[in-house]
């Protein structure tokens, strides 16, 4: 570990002792970049200079991304992308950023796991370097299905009151886009969320129908499934959507009910294997031990 520490200062002394000599150079290049791009009119031949993150980050991050799609071909861009919509992601971090960033967490899991067990035994350290690699690897592909996870139950807590409100809204003359920019507006939240995405989709030429099945396979709850079927029925049939946003309202808040009564009724089972576990122990300590002391002063005696 020692020795591999030492490499690490030597390597770095090196790239500091390269940057400070090559220094001047690199000045003077700039300089004829600069000099070159001045004005309106770009000099022939001479290159644009890069920002670091154009010239290392991006073709690291893509090469990086290309590894991980071959070491795992089951997974690919357009489901990472459907997984970091289902989170909320999507506006945050790229498909190809998140490869890259399970290829680097892995990488430095590997190396970090290899420092900790090489102290030990080269069986050790290869011990943990898989797990640390593995760990890195998968954590971040866990947060987002956590994450996704928890946006759909709020997703389901806040579904009927948004329906009440497109419920108002439609029978009080707007229409359904109207009805849904209004709900955007008065609503926060990760449905609000959605439905701003699906009202963005309709505004740009998607129709109502794919727009809203869109939503209903990015969030994936059973009561926003029947909502979306209830609308689309509704628009193939003409029936009143005002009546229908009622219904789903209403059945929505039962089904939201059955479920906190479900969650509840679990609970008893849940706080079974704690309670036996760690409260018990100290029970049966707290009861038993005065009795096994004087016992044992008996049979002592």
């Amino acid at each position: 570990m020692i020795l591999l520490l030492g490499l690490l200062l030597l390597a770095g002394a090196v790239y500091l002792v390269g940057e400070v000599a090559t220094l001047p150079a690199r000045q003077r290049q700039s300089s004829v970049r600069r000099a070159a791009t001045y004005g309106r009119f770009r000099l022939p031949g001479a290159a644009p200079q890069l920002k670091f993150r154009e010239r290392v980050v991006v073709p690291v991050s893509a090469k990086l991304a290309e590894l991980v799609l071959k070491l795992n071909p089951r997974v690919t861009v357009e489901g990472v992308r459907m997984k970091l919509l289902s989170a909320g992601l999507a506006n945050k971090i790229q498909p190809n950023q998140f490869l890259a960033l399970k290829g680097a967490a892995a990488a430095l899991g590997l190396f970090f796991g290899f420092l900790i067990g090489v102290g030990s035994s080269p069986m050790s350290a290869l011990l943990f370097a898989v797990l640390f690699a593995g760990a890195g690897f998968f954590g971040p592909d866990f947060v987002v299905s956590t994450r996704a996870r928890m946006r759909k139950e709020k997703v389901r807590a806040e579904l009927p009151d948004a329906l009440d409100l497109l419920a108002v809204s439609v029978e009080a003359g707007m229409g359904f886009d109207g009805a849904i920019t209004k709900l955007t507006e008065h609503m926060e939240g990760a449905l609000s969320e959605e439905f701003s995405l699906t009202l963005g989709e309709m505004r740009v030429g998607e129709s109502r129908q794919e727009a809203l099945k869109k939503m209903a396979e990015r969030v994936d709850t059973p009561e926003l499934s029947a909502f979306v079927r209830a609308i689309v029925q509704a628009d193939q049939l003409g029936i009143s959507l005002g009546r229908i946003l009622r219904v789903q309202a209403a059945d929505t808040r039962l089904r939201r009910q059955a479920a906190a009564e479900e969650r509840a009724m679990k609970a008893p089972i849940k706080m079974l294997f704690p309670t036996v576990l760690f409260i018990f122990p100290a029970m049966f300590l707290v009861i038993l031990g005065p009795a096994l002391l004087g016992l044992s002063k008996l049979f002592g005696a």
